[in-house]
């Protein structure tokens, strides 16, 4: 990322440019596997320019699971949209979308959860209960457009099938298809729940 002589530095773009490469390599090798000079090596830029924008690896790696979060969260929250109004076929599509990123090369669970379990100290733990509390929040909307009889409640269940669903991918390699196995439990329980 060195910028070539002349070029007008552009702040902005030189964060997101480190938040982009510090999410791939932290979630590859987690939150301890890489020191602060070695980011800066491989994002080629300065320890300085790292501080500047992020204040402390620490600030860095907020930023990054911050960042994801809202990613993963509009991602999945699209993914339920697109299933159109049916909140039964939002359901199915969050558990689809869930069961397409657990199967591609480079999964490894969640960040957050991983951040949270790697460092069990704040922020990390703080930014997993809010990423979780962001799933929850669409998934208990999805059970209120059911008309669930206890869509909180429902909502819990159902950001446990997910959670565990990713977990078991990640860790739980002779349970082919976690997201699917969980997605017909969702569905059982969204049926249940909206038939009292």
């Amino acid at each position: 990322m060195p910028v070539p002589k002349g070029t007008t530095l552009d702040p902005g773009r030189t964060r997101a440019a480190i938040l982009t490469n510090a999410t791939t390599v932290l979630y590859e090798r987690g939150l301890d596997g890489v020191g602060v000079a070695e980011l800066c090596r491989e994002f080629g830029v300065s320890k300085e320019t790292l501080y500047r924008h992020f204040g402390s690896k620490e600030g860095l790696i907020e930023a990054v699971l911050e960042q994801r979060s809202e990613r993963v969260t509009r991602w999945l929250s699209e993914a339920a949209e697109q299933a159109g109004p049916d909140p039964r076929a939002m359901l199915a599509a969050v558990f689809d979308a869930l069961a397409g990123w657990h199967a591609e090369p480079g999964f490894r669970g969640c960040a957050m959860l991983n951040a949270a379990t790697q460092h069990h100290t704040d922020p990390e733990r703080g930014l997993a209960a809010r990423h979780l509390e962001r799933r929850l929040s669409l998934l208990t909307d999805i059970a209120r457009r059911a008309g669930a009889a206890e869509p909180a409640s429902l909502g819990r269940q159902l950001l446990i099938l997910i959670t565990g669903a990713t977990i078991v991918a990640d860790h739980h390699p002779t349970t082919p298809d976690a997201a699917a196995h969980a997605r017909l439990a969702a569905l059982s329980l969204l049926d249940a729940s909206c038939s009292r």
